[in-house]
């Protein structure tokens, strides 16, 4: 079983951050320590981020770009119809992924099982220490001035002191 991963997504003060861990992990063995989980899509307009299995994760932002081509960049069509695809379609009914995406104007958690999710606050989470980082970001987000850039790196630094699938090779994107 491989186990990995924090990633979050923060919109806050008029900025949307995306960041996550670089730890891949099978059983009791860091894999690999550098990954990277997060990235910029369609012409640097939108942030992606995912936990799961790699490969998959692969697939399924190749086949998001795709969407997002299609439909000249409508983060919410793209993000429906690759939900849509994933539960429908046989040969990605397989893969093992969450996918958080984002731009300037939406944030979606996408599932296989058809889920397109929009946080009611503005912060959402995927992996292992996801529900570590989203409890220190909340907090942060009521009970400090930080930027979202601060308040997702001390998330992350928090929830790698928690969750032993979740390292401090951070990889950060903002729009």
């Amino acid at each position: 079983m491989i186990r990995s991963t924090t990633v979050i997504c923060i919109r806050h003060q008029g900025k949307v951050v995306m960041a996550g861990d670089g730890q891949v992990t099978m059983g009791q063995t860091v894999l690999k320590a550098t990954a990277q989980k997060v990235r910029r899509l369609y012409k640097g307009k939108v942030l992606a981020g995912f936990a799961g299995a790699t490969s998959d994760a692969f697939a399924l932002f190749s086949r998001f770009e795709g969407k997002l081509e299609e439909f000249h960049g409508n983060l919410s069509r793209a993000a429906i119809e690759l939900a849509r695809d994933w539960r429908m379609e046989k040969s990605l009914r397989q893969l093992d992924a969450l996918l958080i995406v984002a731009d300037e104007n939406n944030t979606f958690l996408i599932s296989g099982t058809g889920d397109v999710v929009e946080p009611d606050d503005g912060i959402i989470t995927v992996g292992s220490g996801g529900p570590y980082a989203l409890a220190a970001a909340r907090a942060m987000v009521k009970h400090t001035n930080l930027s979202a850039r601060e308040i997702a790196l001390e998330a992350l630094r928090i929830a790698s002191e928690i969750c032993v699938y979740t390292n401090q090779n951070f990889t950060v994107e903002e729009l």
